[in-house]
């Protein structure tokens, strides 16, 4: 059985993960208001994927007996002054679950749950791939210093994304 602390911080990761969804969603319509329909697309894919982690935090709650309760999700930024500007606080927010996920794992280690700790191990792997592919994007726009030729071929690249 799962504990009523350990219960409420999944609960509360849902909703961390839906507003990361939201928040994706949020730059890729920015993203093709501008234009850059590559990194629009791109963005549209993590908004899916963020929101395919809330339903393995849902599924799982469920799974043992848990209760999910879904919350309020707060409206994400909208406007940005550059698409480097879009990944560096993509960069950010993905240092931000990272954290909130290790705290988990560190909580479910305190509770001595170790189903949710296993459980937790994907989202871990899954973090270090979020932050090390968000930091390679951000080093990439910092390379080609508004470039537009270079913007343009980065944006077909990234537009690439399945």
């Amino acid at each position: 059985m799962i504990s009523d602390k350990m219960q409420k911080a999944l609960n509360e990761q849902i909703n961390a993960e839906l507003f990361s969804s939201y928040l994706y969603l949020s730059m890729s319509v920015y993203f093709e208001s501008e234009n850059w329909l590559g990194f629009s697309k791109w963005m549209q894919v993590q908004s899916q994927e963020e929101y395919s982690h809330a339903m393995k935090f849902i599924k799982y709650l469920n799974d043992v007996d848990g209760r999910v309760l879904l919350d309020g999700i707060e409206k994400p930024k909208s406007k940005w002054k550059s698409p480097l500007e879009v990944y560096e606080e993509s960069h950010k927010h993905e240092l931000y679950i990272t954290e909130r996920i290790n705290s988990l794992a560190g909580l479910a280690v305190q509770e001595k749950d170790y189903s949710t700790s296993l459980f937790l191990n994907y989202f871990i792997t899954e973090q270090v791939e979020e932050v090390s592919t968000a930091a390679q994007i951000v080093h990439k726009f910092k390379l080609l210093n508004d470039n537009k030729t270079s913007l343009f071929l980065l944006d077909r690249e990234l537009g690439m994304r399945a």
